[in-house]
């Protein structure tokens, strides 16, 4: 399958808007926790992304606030301010047999290590992926046009993330992000396996994510 090298802002914005159309689960104390972690432990491919409270002024910066993990129907929205990175989650972000798709995750590793060390495993970066279909602006709101022929909007992306109680439009935001990722992931499952397969790779510079020539042509079967 080919798909375009980019897709500009003007073509972007005639896209129709795509919104998270399932449950979403603000997780915020530890009774919620748990009943998270039940679902996701259950779940083989989650979208992933994560939110800080944007920093307005030179040398100012804040500890990631939100982290989102998204199934196909369920998006989970985890407030690190109250909950900081328990056990549950650093076993997770460790499994290799859960899959967690993002954009830029090199960054979200690393602030998330920040909270509680971790072994990063089975993170996926969907840009290192859409590279290898020569695509060269690899943004989530670039790869959401070339994959999904939608569009994602980022009007609340500058918004507190550290609040006490999300507003449903940061919610709804914070949802879709994380699983777009995940959409757009199961799009490339529909390519032409023997072309991904065929793709000579490059190590890449985030050693703590998953990418195509770690996979070997009959695990890629399975991934895709």
């Amino acid at each position: 399958m080919i798909f375009p090298e980019r897709i500009s802002k003007k073509d972007i914005l005639l896209l129709p808007l795509l919104h998270f159309p399932g449950t979403i689960h603000v997780v915020n104390d530890e009774a919620q926790m748990h009943s998270a972690m039940e679902f996701l432990s259950q779940e083989a491919l989650l979208g992933f992304d994560t939110e800080t409270r944007p920093s307005f002024k030179r040398g100012e910066s804040y500890p990631v606030a939100l982290l989102q993990l998204a199934s196909e129907n369920h998006a989970f929205l985890f407030q690190l301010r109250d909950l900081g990175l328990p056990d549950p989650l650093k076993e997770l972000f460790e499994d290799a047999t859960v899959l967690k798709i993002g954009v830029a995750i090199h960054d979200d590793i690393k602030a998330l290590q920040k909270k509680s060390e971790f072994e990063p495993r089975g993170f996926v970066e969907l840009a290192d992926l859409a590279r290898r279909f020569g695509i060269i602006t690899t943004g989530l709101r670039n790869l959401t046009g070339i994959f999904l022929k939608s569009r994602i909007s980022k009007r609340f992306q500058l918004s507190n993330w550290d609040r006490k109680k999300l507003d449903e439009h940061q919610q709804l935001y914070a949802a879709t992000d994380a699983w777009v990722c995940r959409e757009i992931f199961q799009q490339l499952q529909e390519s032409d396996l023997d072309s991904i397969a065929s793709l000579d790779g490059t190590e890449s510079e985030n050693q703590e994510t998953a990418s195509l020539e770690d996979i070997d042509s009959d695990e890629l079967r399975k991934v895709f």
